[in-house]
């Protein structure tokens, strides 16, 4: 078995942050649905504005509503307008394409991103 990206939501912007709630981000329920991220699942959260990075639990915020709030201990960690990357990951022996979507600054579905932008070096020749 090997640990693989399932899902990823890229370049999300911080829509509000409350540091006297137990724990968690909460994120739009639409985000949730396209990447395939459940109520409770662990994901990572990268903060691309300062580099942090910290693992919690999703929640599902009202639908439509670009909410991307963090909660908890993770609020020292960015601030409203910062922008992440929140990504799960699964356990599977099996190859898999990861549900990966582009948002704009309001977080709203931009675009799917393909996981076969990665493109493998070609073999260099060493003779």
């Amino acid at each position: 078995m090997r640990e693989m990206l399932k899902s990823k939501i890229h370049r999300c912007w911080v829509t509000g942050a409350n540091l006297d709630y137990v724990g968690s981000i909460l994120i739009d329920r639409d985000l949730m649905d396209q990447t395939d991220i459940i109520t409770f699942e662990k994901v990572a959260v990268l903060n691309v504005n300062n580099g942090q990075r910290w693992e919690t639990y999703a929640l599902p915020g009202e639908r439509g509503s670009g909410d991307i709030v963090i909660n908890g201990a993770g609020a020292h960690l960015c601030e409203e307008g910062d922008c992440l990357i929140v990504l799960a990951y699964e356990f599977t022996d099996e190859p898999s394409e990861p549900k990966m979507v582009l948002v704009d600054e309001n977080n709203k579905f931009l675009e799917w991103i393909e996981g076969s932008m990665y493109a493998e070096p070609e073999p260099v020749a060493l003779f």
